[in-house]
């Protein structure tokens, strides 16, 4: 016989009974057990500790954060972490910064901060506290002795407001590592050994790039990870002329150090920026687990910052951008976490301050968190007091949107597991704008006949509509849980 459709249709009983399922299982609704367990880091911020966090990093750590959740409500067992980018130039940079802002807070009116230095005026802060807790004695001391103390105390503070933000947007890591930490142990000597040991290291010199910095190439021979085995366009560098490790060698280690703590699946959130870091990246890790998809790279587009049309570009305190606790004092959180994903992460935004804090159908927060308010004041109701908790038939549940809204309810399980697999958290806040317009639906159809209102004469009825009420704000609240934002009750 040849292959042929069978038409199914489910009864309208199988439907009705989810919301019995809702409401049994509560916040647990949506869970699933698709992760087994399995290890999996999200890396996601990981800001380099010279400066507070700016608008521009919001969007990553959102999406990264997001993504973390969603993953854990499918059963894996998420790591979230930050990396602090704490060696190299930069932070030096960031010490002699922070000695000239020292230097003033002492009174030397002759410190400017020089050429190449970090201008914005949040070290002030830092080189006041710096002279609270020496005086004046570093000035007695020569750079080599004052900059490490001066450096691991300017980030210090800078991880210190970078933590204080991340608190702010409702983001809790589980692990802070430390680039230093890796050089200084040995562990970026010990890496690139294993990968001499894999006759994946050699001397050599690279081609003349076709682009870029071409004009500077001279050939001279490098330590070089052949990272061209393994899909990459050219093989990489691995130590400075100088001797010491690249950033990439030190990358190379980190993530190393990720899958040996026994992360199966590695997910790093970065900016658009670094996508061309991605393919040697990738062919780092195969090198050490033969599986190109072991690391998986999230690349989070730009953010346009508006005010009614017009582009907000820095903050009086940054001084050439705009930080994240600027944006969170205009907009708040709820709206800034939910906004972020009203797009695909690989899409670029426009987020207008004035747009976003509208208290309209077109704001999809305000939208959302509406229903779920709306939700909450039909069961405060007196009458939906008395007949909440009474056994209902839902069979009474038969008009078409009554229905149409279930099956969106029971679909919440589905929704997620698809979310998770696919990496994309931003499935959920469009699948809660679908749900909030369904709900939204039934509301306004109540309000315009009476028969079709939550509550009605018929108090069977109105027990089976009141327990559709309650099952959806139950799957509002538990979407929203995973997106970060607060399912509000009144508004």
């Amino acid at each position: 016989m040849a292959p042929s459709f069978i038409n199914m249709t489910l009864a309208s009983q199988m439907w009705q009974d989810r919301i019995h399922d809702i409401l049994t299982m509560g916040k647990d609704w949506g869970n699933s057990t698709h992760g087994q367990g399995e290890a999996i880091n999200v890396e996601y911020v990981s800001a380099n500790p010279t400066g507070p966090l700016h608008a521009a990093h919001a969007r990553g750590a959102i999406v990264g954060d997001s993504l973390a959740n969603l993953l854990e409500k499918c059963g894996y067992a998420v790591t979230r972490e930050y990396y602090i980018n704490d060696a190299g130039a930069q932070v030096d940079v960031l010490a002699r910064s922070v000695f000239t802002r020292y230097q003033q807070a002492l009174g030397d009116d002759m410190a400017k901060v020089g050429e190449g230095q970090y201008p914005g005026e949040y070290l002030i802060d830092t080189g006041q506290k710096l002279a609270d807790l020496h005086g004046d004695k570093l000035l007695a001391m020569d750079e080599g002795a004052w900059l490490p103390l001066v450096r691991d105390f300017a980030i210090q503070e800078m991880m210190s407001s970078i933590k204080s933000d991340l608190e702010r947007l409702n983001i809790h890591m589980d692990r802070f590592s430390s680039e230093r930490a890796l050089v200084e142990s040995g562990t970026v000597d010990a890496t690139i050994q294993k990968l001499k040991d894999k006759s994946l290291i050699y001397q050599g010199v690279l081609e003349k790039p076709k682009a870029g910095n071409a004009e500077d190439w001279e050939p001279r021979e490098q330590m070089l990870f052949r990272s061209t085995d393994f899909g990459d366009d050219v093989d990489r560098a691995v130590m400075k002329s100088d001797g010491t490790w690249t950033y990439f060698a030190s990358d190379i280690a980190y993530h190393l150090d990720k899958l040996d703590r026994g992360s199966k699946t590695l997910i790093d959130i970065w900016g658009a920026d670094h996508g061309g870091y991605v393919k040697r990246m990738k062919s780092a890790v195969s090198a050490f687990t033969g599986n190109k998809d072991s690391l998986n790279v999230q690349l989070v587009q730009l953010v346009k910052l508006m005010d009614k049309g017009q582009q907000v570009k820095m903050s009086k305190r940054a001084g050439t951008f705009v930080t994240l606790s600027d944006v969170l004092d205009a907009v708040g959180r709820d709206i800034l976490r939910f906004i972020m994903l009203t797009r695909r992460a690989d899409q670029a935004m426009d987020f207008d301050y004035a747009e976003v804090t509208k208290q309209t159908r077109e704001n999809p927060v305000f939208y959302v968190q509406y229903a779920h308010a709306r939700a909450c004041s039909v069961l405060r109701q007196d009458e939906a007091k008395d007949i909440i908790t009474a056994t209902a038939d839902l069979s009474c549940l038969t008009d078409d949107h009554e229905m149409a809204l279930i099956k969106l309810l029971a679909s919440f399980p589905r929704q997620i597991e698809a979310a998770a697999q696919s990496f994309e958290p931003h499935r959920i806040a469009f699948y809660l704008m679908d749900l909030a317009a369904a709900f939204h639906g039934l509301w306004n159809r109540g309000r315009d006949e009476a028969s079709l209102r939550f509550i009605v004469d018929d108090k069977m009825i109105s027990a089976a509509r009141c327990q559709l009420v309650q099952a959806t704000a139950v799957v509002i609240r538990n979407g929203l849980a995973i997106l970060g934002v607060d399912a509000i009750e009144e508004m």
